[in-house]
């Protein structure tokens, strides 16, 4: 992965906004590297990490993948597919075509990176603009291991190049350690 970004897709609204949303949805946007993780992959992590088999109550929280091309269409069709047989059970996530992303707000951003001032800090000190908090790989990374997606194993052998203190780094792979007890 690259980076994520928190935003508005699938609607028609010109310029959504958290509390005038109109037809969107809340999404992730993803960017990755194809050569470090597949579409396919994505997709797996995605099924395993929501109920697809929950009926969304609302079209603002209602879980969906945005394809942007045919292939992409095809293996999140394929993975759908496949998530019905394993579960054997209706599918509610829904598959459909991407038609843009508007950013979110600046305080949706990294949610929790953003619950850790210490970290927040140190992001702050060097992305001093939001933009480049927001569109950091490292801020994006250190978000995911903090949400619970990464091992400190993996964290370790990635820490020294997210930029930390060395204080800084110490603290994290003592919080990721501890999500994984």
């Amino acid at each position: 992965m690259v980076r994520t970004r928190a935003g508005y897709s699938g609607g028609t609204k010109k310029e959504p906004t958290y509390y005038s949303l109109g037809d969107h949805s809340e999404t992730v946007q993803i960017d990755f590297d194809p050569t470090q993780i597949t579409y396919e992959e994505l997709l797996e992590i995605f099924w395993a990490a929501h109920d697809p088999t929950a009926r969304f109550w609302s079209r603002q929280y209602k879980a969906a993948v945005f394809f942007h091309n045919d292939g992409q269409k095809r293996l999140a069709l394929e993975t759908r597919d496949r998530e019905a047989a394993r579960k054997k059970t209706k599918i509610y996530t829904e598959i459909l075509p991407f038609n843009g992303f508007t950013l979110a707000e600046g305080y949706h951003q990294k949610y929790y990176l953003r619950q850790n001032p210490d970290l927040r800090r140190e992001f702050t000190a060097m992305y001093p603009q939001e933009g480049e908090f927001i569109n950091s790989t490292a801020a994006a990374r250190v978000n995911g291991y903090l949400a619970g997606y990464g091992t400190s194993e993996n964290l370790l052998t990635e820490v020294s190049s997210l930029g930390l203190s060395p204080e800084e780094s110490k603290k994290l792979l003592a919080q990721v350690h501890k999500l994984h007890r």
